[in-house]
């Protein structure tokens, strides 16, 4: 059993019965071996440490080591909870939750990238908004999380999931485009509907460039997360309108591979272009550089201070490199 297309998928759905969700399980059982109530449980694992993740980011207003991001997600809630938001409760939510885990990211905490840190946020912010609003427990989360994966798997095997291989539509926007389906799964929609979503999400975010501010997976990046669950609530409900993507979803991911490949290379996360090279990006970058070369500086000559004073700007890899 190997799934390699939506099309694949829906006609394993139609031909067993099946959700996404549980595509996606009988799909890890017969590739890994492991029992499907051990394939659960190590899901939920995963959705309880999204879950500490949004409920750390809501509560921490602290600047991040970079000092460009940090405590939007609190004055998010407060803006929230004096209720008059714009975009209704559902959608509120899912931006404060989701600006909360990129924020506990950009913190160095622990978050589930799904399907990378800069996209981080998306699916947490979805999920646990449904959670907030609706009458959807945690186990049915963890199904949404399969539902997410199964497009995720595919999503990542037709193109790319990397935003240095193919720029932000290949973050923001798989992730994107997985919240789309898995919410229409969650609310009771067919796989076809969840494919149709997953293909409308996905389309109106193509050829969105990845350019972050001094390489930090910060600005514009948390933002983009937080505009993520919007698009895909309005995607799922249309899919759960029964409207339809004209171009089949396949195809559509297949579209979002050629633009990432034809994508100049200052656009794919080198810090080269877009954003990240505005006047207020350089400045930034300048400042986040000198204080990285400083704390190197301190480093050679007294390491054992260093390691006890070391307020260097962290990326997933390390200190942030040189990229000139």
């Amino acid at each position: 059993m190997d799934i390699q297309s939506t099309r694949d998928l829906l006609d394993y759905c139609q031909r067993e019965n099946k959700s996404i969700a549980e595509a996606m399980i009988d799909q890890e059982h017969f590739k890994s071996g492991k029992p499907k109530q051990e394939i659960f449980d190590m899901m939920k694992e995963r959705l309880e440490k999204m879950q500490r993740a949004v409920n750390e980011g809501l509560e921490d207003a602290s600047e991040a080591p970079s000092g460009i991001s940090g405590g939007d997600a609190v004055k998010m809630r407060a803006y929230i909870d004096a209720g008059d938001v714009l975009s209704g409760s559902i959608i509120s939510d899912a931006m404060a939750c989701s600006m909360a885990t990129s924020e506990s990211n950009a913190r160095m905490g622990v978050i589930v990238a799904t399907p990378t840190a800069g996209a981080a946020g998306i699916l947490p912010g979805v999920l646990f908004s449904l959670h907030k609003n609706t009458d959807l427990d945690l186990d049915k989360l963890v199904m949404g999380l399969f539902t997410a994966s199964m497009l995720g798997y595919i999503i990542a095997n037709r193109s790319f999931i990397s935003g240095a291989a193919g720029g932000c539509q290949a973050e923001v926007g798989s992730a994107t485009a997985m919240a789309a389906g898995t919410i229409v799964e969650l609310k009771g929609g067919s796989p076809q509907q969840a494919v149709h979503a997953t293909a409308m999400a996905m389309k109106s975010l193509l050829g969105l460039v990845c350019d972050p501010v001094a390489g930090l997976v910060e600005v514009p990046c948390i933002k983009r997360n937080v505009i993520g669950t919007s698009i895909a609530f309005s995607a799922a409900d249309m899919a759960l309108a029964s409207i339809e993507s004209r171009i089949p979803c396949d195809e559509v991911i297949d579209t979002m591979y050629d633009i990432g490949k034809n994508m100049p290379r200052a656009l794919r996360e080198t810090a080269l272009g877009g954003l990240a090279i505005t006047p207020t990006g350089k400045q930034v970058k300048e400042r986040l550089f000198s204080k990285t070369k400083l704390v190197k500086q301190l480093k050679g000559e007294n390491s054992d201070e260093s390691q006890n004073n070391d307020n260097g700007i962290k990326t997933a890899s390390g200190v942030i490199p040189d990229r000139e």
